[in-house]
């Protein structure tokens, strides 16, 4: 190597370590400069903030780290820094005695603390403008509610504060909070420091841990007691003024409220007047739900006058006791509601505030989801598991689910196959015989060959849904299997029954309304209903019944098992009236009845049909082979039902709800007839499509039993179905599951269905448990049940009918729910809203 290489080389590398060393320098230079920059600003930051100097010593004192004893400095965000022991502190505490963490009272649980290498930042509320209106309130751990994020900026350290501190914190329009701030925050909105003594909530007794160190968030939680829930209220400011335009929109929707008011049938005295409930335990059960106590026969006399049954004192009267509205003036008040929704004035008007209303509940949970989630975690023992929820429409013929149907056919045909099962083609079958003839096994059976689930080709096509109740395919199956009015006297139905109700028992907080048909065929279809049920002793504390009458008039008339309108109408309604003035009649029906909660009408909404006029003909005149329409088939059950049921109440006898399947297709006329007559309704999707009808709906709670997977699979695709949005804005909705056999594919269909609507419209546990109380509200269950399941009070309104122990639902969901619903009411009714204190 020449002496120029050499020296080339020893020059660079002179040159390379002069500006390593200058670099070195120039950088602890500016790391001193900048470290004493951040010191200055932290002692104004202290000073501006009017820290206490003995607070202000301390936490200068632990700023300092230390790294020769094991101590290392973790940032909380919840509390001021505090230096913690790694590793240490029993044989610290041996050696010391007890170590106190400053400004933190002995015995309460340890600091919630960030892992290592997370520092938990001193950002004063000044500089996050969100704490001001944001209730503070302790986080969960977890996300509280999937649908919404938390508020930017909102650290914990902002919401360990004391609750009785907010209690009049409101949340205004103009984003101004209320006249009455927090202690902890001064007039222009800054926070002010407090102590750790002060952010730290604790209702230990005796302070004493027994050397165990919980959780302090779950501690905190536990300890924590659900009746004392504060949160941000929504006040809007200045109130709204109707113009003179909405007052008479506001005036036109009080006369429908005060029309549907007329109709719907109302207990004389609620069951919670006549029965006290004093004993919160379960209610025993009934041991003998079959017996039949004789009653003496009444002195009523009823006859059926233009399809409706007319009840008298007795024979020489003639003054009628239960008056009803007939069918013109129905009629005529149905149009009025149909001139209603279609003014587009009111429709506008309706929208709107549809849409505030949903928009009201956003806001509500951005401001107060946590709360509610820290709500629920205060409730032991309750979680959306162990809440009662009710199926509110199911049917009974498809109430077990594919895989169930499958197994029990399989065990009858191994066990029973010389069962005499079926008459057929002038011979008596064996279930074997009728599998051979099918050329079948029961090696052969699986699910895909029983084919009864719902598919795409069902959409839209309520006939080919129909035909799924057909295992394999067959009709025969399905008179074997499903029917209860058949050779062996539906003793396989009965027995798959008690399956399904073992299965509910097991659950033991899921309970059913099973709907079962009656045709209207022959008046023996009711003995025969009943004395299924009580031979086969189908009796469940978790299940009451529904009876559906399916729409099929037009095909009786094509195959001549009637002859008018007024044939279904005697053999549907006469054997109830029969039984209700004389029990003797129909012992087995008397006891049958007292299970029986609802009337339901059923069939496809689908068809095309002609809008009833003012004059339509009278049953007996309807003898064409036309289907009537479905406010034609809505009035004459109704008026029927609302008769007998006055007549029953006269006697101390139990009383059956107008419950129909009303708006899942067709025209929005069903919503308007059921709206004046039903108490509850199932589907109601076609609410959507009127703004007006669901504003009603709306304000006078009407239940709607919605199944989003059937709709899924009939009508509606999932992601289209409106259940979401009715739940926003605060309708009165529960979930069911209407076709298990069809739609469903666990052992739990129910759960099934609330687990799937979680999920795809990420609803919250509180979300998932206000539907099941509503669930609750909507059904036919007895007082004494619903006080058990939900609450002693729970015909109240508001939070004061509200158990959070038995509900699972924070007081504060239900309090912003009554109180939006009181302004709406108050706004429909120009602030002259009369609102009893109990549902109705």
């Amino acid at each position: 190597m020449d002496t120029y290489t050499v020296h080339l080389a020893m020059a660079a590398l002179i040159g390379a370590s002069l500006v390593a060393v200058s670099a070195y320098y120039m950088h602890r230079k500016t790391l001193s400069q900048l470290l004493e920059f951040a010191k200055t600003v932290e002692r104004e930051e202290e000073v501006s903030d009017g820290e206490w100097p003995q607070y202000s010593k301390k936490r200068r004192a632990h700023h300092s780290r230390r790294k020769g004893n094991g101590y290392y400095r973790r940032g909380s965000t919840s509390l001021p820094d505090v230096t913690m022991i790694s590793g240490g502190i029993d044989g610290e505490e041996k050696r010391n005695g007890p170590v106190h963490v400053d400004g933190i009272p002995p015995g309460l649980p340890r600091l919630h603390t960030l892992p290592e290498g997370k520092s938990g930042g001193h950002a004063t509320s000044a500089k996050r403008s969100g704490n001001l209106i944001r209730p503070t309130s302790p986080k969960s751990p977890v996300a509280s509610a999937s649908a919404f994020e938390s508020i930017e900026g909102s650290d914990d350290e902002d919401n360990m504060t004391d609750n009785s501190k907010i209690d009049t914190t409101y949340l205004c329009t103009n984003g101004n909070a209320g006249p009455n701030l927090p202690d902890h925050i001064n007039a222009t909105g800054e926070a002010m420091q407090i102590t750790a003594s002060s952010m730290i909530r604790s209702h230990s007794v005796s302070g004493d841990l027994h050397g165990v160190q919980p959780d302090p968030i779950a501690a905190d939680i536990l300890r924590r007691e659900p009746e004392q829930e504060t949160f941000a209220r929504l006040r809007i400011s200045p109130t709204e003024v109707p113009s003179p335009d909405e007052v008479e929109v506001y005036v036109v929707l009080q006369e429908c409220l005060e029309m549907r008011k007329r109709y719907v049938f109302k207990e004389a005295v609620a069951p919670w007047e006549t029965e006290v409930i004093s004993d919160p335990s379960t209610p025993k059960p009934n041991p003998e739900p079959f017996f039949y106590a004789p009653e003496e026969k009444s002195d009523h006399y009823f006859e059926m006058q233009d399809g409706v049954i007319h009840v008298y004192a007795n024979k020489d009267s003639k003054v009628e006791l239960f008056p009803v509205a007939d069918a013109t003036t129905f009629f005529t008040d149905l149009h009025h509601i149909l001139r209603v929704i279609a003014a587009g004035n009111i429709r506008t008007l309706c929208y709107h505030r549809l849409n505030l209303l949903e928009q009201k509940f956003n806001l509500h949970l951005m401001l107060n989801s946590d709360r509610e989630f820290l709500a629920q975690k205060s409730a032991p023992h309750r979680d959306f598991y162990n809440v009662r929820k009710v199926d509110t429409h199911v049917h009974h013929s498809a109430c077990m689910n594919q895989k169930h149907l499958l197994r029990f056919i399989k065990s009858k045909l191994r066990k029973e196959p010389d069962e005499v099962v079926i008459f057929r083609d002038g011979t008596y079958l064996t279930l074997k015989e009728v599998f051979e003839s099918l050329d079948l096994t029961g090696y052969d059976l699986n699910v895909d060959l029983l084919d009864v689930h719902a598919d795409k080709s069902t959409f839209h096509r309520f006939d080919k849904f129909n035909l799924k109740y057909n295992p394999c395919g067959q009709s025969r199956l399905r008179e074997i299997f499903l029917k209860q009015d058949n050779l062996i006297q539906g003793r396989f139905l009965a027995e798959l029954t008690k399956q399904v109700f073992s299965d509910l028992a097991a659950s033991k907080y899921q309970m059913a309304e099973y709907r079962i048909s009656i045709y209207g065929r022959k008046q023996s279809e009711w003995d025969q209903l009943a004395s299924w049920i009580v031979n086969n002793e189908l009796y469940s504390e978790n299940v009451v019944w529904l009876i559906q009458i399916p729409r099929l008039y037009n095909i009786y008339k094509e195959m001549g098992i009637v002859t008018s309108f007024q044939n279904i109408l005697d053999n549907i309604f006469i054997p109830l009236v029969e039984v209700t003035v004389d029990p003797d009649s129909h012992p087995q029906l008397h006891v049958f009845l007292k299970q029986v909660v609802g009337l339901d009408l059923v069939d496809d909404e689908s068809k095309p049909e002609r809008r009833p006029t003012k004059h339509m003909p009278t049953p007996d005149q309807w003898t064409n082979v036309f289907n009537p329409a479905y406010s034609y088939y809505v009035y004459y059950c109704y008026a029927n039902l609302y008769t007998l049921n006055k007549l029953r109440e006269s006697k101390g006898m139990t009383t059956i709800k107008f419950r129909p399947h009303s708006g899942e297709a067709g025209d929005i006329d069903h919503l308007a007839a059921t709206f004046l007559t039903a108490h509850n309704i199932a589907h109601g999707i076609n609410l959507k499509k009127s703004p007006v009808l669901q504003y009603l709906y709306y304000l006078a709670q009407i239940g709607l039993a919605m199944s989003p997977l059937s709709n899924n699979s009939l009508f509606l695709d999932y992601h289209r179905n409106p259940f979401p949005m009715f739940f926003l804005r605060g309708l009165n909705v529960s979930l069911s599951t209407d076709d298990p056999l069809q739609i469903h594919l666990t052992k739990e269909p129910l759960v099934e269905e609330y687990s799937i609507a979680a999920s795809v419209w990420k609803l919250s546990s509180c979300d998932l448990c206000e539907i099941a109380r509503n669930s609750v509200y909507q059904s036919g269950f007895s007082h004494a049940l619903k006080s058990h399941w939900i609450g002693k009070e729970y015909y109240k309104r508001g939070p004061d009918g509200n158990d959070i122990h038995k509900t699972n639902v924070p007081h504060i969901r239900l309090e912003f729910r009554e109180t939006i619903w009181k302004e709406e009411m108050q706004h429909v009714y120009l602030g002259k809203a009369i609102i009893p204190e109990e549902v109705v």
